[in-house]
């Protein structure tokens, strides 16, 4: 259910309960949109761990930046999704099912433990989402990432049916800036 202004319910009340909450959605820094609908699924834009516009951690997992810190990254990177979902279709409550999650993460060469960084969202979405959050997955190392960011991912779900009219089948304005 959602309230007056589309807003998910009980999405929302399983992020408060976590101590959670979904950031606001910052317009676009280049040439793409954060999310887009296709059918009943939504495909977002690489979101990077953007804190209120920051990055709260720049350089290398497993050099500058712990696997640790990198996971709370990476549930960062999850929340900004999410909230590109949300601004795209209303209300998260019409998620039926996370289907898959790329994760990429900048890595120091002798950091071989990215599924574990990953790990970060993938255990939010189990959480928010439960049984839907199940989900498909790759955890990528590589070089560098936009902003000299440490993860970066995106993620693709499935609507309870088509994300909307014609009109609204991409976000114009959304998510926390990624690549």
């Amino acid at each position: 259910m959602a309230t007056a202004q589309g807003r998910s319910t009980r999405v929302r009340a399983r992020l408060e309960e976590l101590g959670l909450s979904l950031p606001t959605v910052a317009a676009p820094v280049a040439a793409y949109v954060p999310a887009v609908a296709s059918g009943n699924h939504v495909h977002t834009s690489g979101q990077l761990p953007f804190v209120e516009g920051d990055l709260p951690r720049t350089g290398k997992v497993g050099a500058e930046v712990t696997a640790e810190q990198a996971a709370r990254l990476a549930a960062t990177c999850c929340l900004n999704a999410l909230a590109a979902i949300e601004a795209l279709v209303g209300d998260l409550d019409r998620v039926v099912r996370v289907v898959k999650l790329t994760g990429y993460v900048a890595s120091d060469p002798a950091f071989t433990a990215q599924p574990a960084v990953i790990n970060g969202a993938s255990e939010l979405l189990g959480d928010v989402f439960g049984e839907a959050g199940s989900h498909a997955r790759a955890a990528v190392g590589v070089a560098v990432l936009p902003l000299d960011a440490p993860v970066e991912l995106d993620l693709l779900v499935e609507l309870d049916g088509p994300a909307a009219g014609p009109a609204d089948a991409d976000a114009s304005s959304g998510a926390a800036p990624g690549a």
